[in-house]
C-alpha cells in the first residue's frame, strides 16, 4: 500500500477535517477519525510545562513534545513493536518517567535543526495518516488569571493553584501574546470540511489553542461548520462543577460568541464502578440538562446528544469510532449541501 501522505489527501474524497486540541482527549478522536478519512489535520498545542515534556522544554529549549508525540502515534500506520517503542517510559535512572517517544521528538529536533522539521520526519517515519502541527513555533507560556485576582504562570500549576485558592478560572492568555500559527495550519482550517475542537482539557489544552493571533477569526471565516465535543467528566482544578454549556461559554469567552455551529455532549450513563473511582480523584460527570438546550438554543447552536461512553482499561473515555461517525455524517451533510461531495 502506498502511504504517501500528500498523494492520499490529493486523491481521496473523503472530508478533510481539522481537529484543535491537544492531550489525550485528541489523540483519542483521531485514533478512530483516521478509519474513516486520510484528511485529517491536527493542531496541537505545546504549552505543556509540565510532566517529562516540561523537563525537555526547559532542558533544551524546544517546544513541549508531549502532546504532539500522542497524536502521530494516534495516526500511526506502523508495527506494533515501534509504538510500544515510542510509548515506553523509564521507571529507573535519570531517565525516570521520561518517555522515549519524547526523546525521539528531541533527537530528530537535534538533527533537523527545527520543531516542525522534527515532526515532518516523525510522520513520515510512522507512515502516519494526515499532518499533525503545533499551534506555533513560538515559545509560548500559559497563564491564568483567577476570579480572586491571581494570576498563575505555567499549565502545570494553573490546576493546582485554583484547587489550592479555591478559586475558578477567569480567563487564560499566552506569552507571548501575538505569537503567530503556521501558514500550513491556516491553510488546512481555510480547505476544512469540518473542523473539531476538543475534547480534551477545557483551559490547558483547547483553548490555548485560540489565543493564537488571528486564529479565531480564520476558523470563523473558514465554511467549514465548527464542532465542540464536550468533556464526559469534569477535570479537578480546571472545570469543577461545569456543565456542557460552562464549557462552550468558557470557549465563547476566548473566542467570539458566533464561532460554534454545533456541540455534541454525551447523555449515556456512567458505570457506578466506574464513576465511584472517578470521584474519589475529585471528578464528576459534566453536568448536562434543560437548561444547557436552551442556553445553546438562545446562540443558534445545533446540539447533537447521544450516548458516548466507552470503558477502556478502566478509563471513561469517549467512543471514539463512534464519535467520528457522528463527524462524518456533519461534514459528509455540510459538503453534500454545498454541492461538492463525490460519491
Amino acid at each position: 500500500m502506498d502511504r504517501n501522505i500528500n498523494c492520499v489527501q490529493v486523491y481521496s474524497n473523503e472530508p478533510k477535517v481539522v481537529v484543535i486540541g491537544g492531550g489525550t482527549g485528541s489523540s483519542i478522536l483521531l485514533s478512530g477519525l483516521k478509519k474513516y478519512t486520510p484528511n485529517i489535520t491536527a493542531i496541537i498545542t505545546v504549552a505543556d510545562d509540565g510532566g517529562s515534556s516540561g523537563v525537555l522544554r526547559e532542558d533544551l529549549g524546544m517546544l513541549a513534545p508531549g502532546d504532539i508525540r500522542a497524536c502521530l502515534l494516534a495516526l500511526a500506520n506502523t508495527e506494533p513493536t515501534m509504538e510500544k517503542l515510542l510509548q515506553y517510559r523509564f521507571d529507573n535512572g535519570i531517565l525516570k518517567n521520561q518517555s522515549f517517544g519524547n526523546l525521539f521528538l528531541a533527537a530528530m529536533v537535534g538533527i533537523h535543526g527545527s520543531f516542525e522539521k522534527a515532526i515532518q520526519e516523525a510522520s513520515n517515519v510512522l507512515a502516519i495518516t494526515g499532518k499533525v502541527y503545533p499551534m506555533t513555533l513560538d515559545d509560548v507560556h500559559l497563564y491564568a488569571r483567577l476570579d480572586n485576582g491571581m494570576i498563575v504562570k505555567g499549565e502545570s500549576q494553573i490546576p493546582k493553584e485554583v484547587l489550592k485558592s479555591k478559586s475558578k478560572i477567569d480567563r487564560i492568555y499566552i506569552n507571548p501574546q501575538k505569537s503567530n500559527p503556521l501558514k500550513e495550519a491556516v491553510s488546512a482550517i481555510k480547505d476544512a470540511d469540518l473542523i473539531v475542537l476538543g475534547p480534551g482539557s477545557l483551559y490547558t489544552s483547547v483553548i490555548p489553542n485560540l489565543l493564537v493571533n488571528n486564529i479565531v477569526e480564520k476558523i470563523f471565516e473558514a465554511t467549514a461548520p465548527k464542532v465542540y465535543i464536550s468533556n464526559i467528566m469534569t477535570q479537578p482544578g480546571e472545570t469543577d462543577g461545569f456543565s456542557v454549556f460552562d464549557h462552550v461559554e468558557a470557549i465563547l469567552k476566548h473566542s467570539r460568541e458566533d464561532l460554534l455551529d454545533y456541540v455534541i455532549a454525551n447523555i449515556g450513563e456512567i458505570p457506578q464502578d466506574r464513576l465511584s473511582d472517578y470521584i474519589t480523584d475529585g471528578s464528576r460527570p459534566v453536568k448536562f440538562d434543560d437548561y444547557d438546550r436552551e442556553k445553546l438554543a438562545e446562540l443558534n447552536i445545533k446540539l447533537i446528544e447521544d450516548n458516548l461512553i466507552e470503558v477502556k482499561n478502566n478509563y471513561i473515555r469517549h467512543d471514539n469510532d463512534y464519535l467520528s461517525q457522528l463527524l462524518m455524517r456533519i461534514a459528509k451533510n455540510n459538503i453534500n449541501n454545498s454541492h461538492n461531495y463525490i460519491v
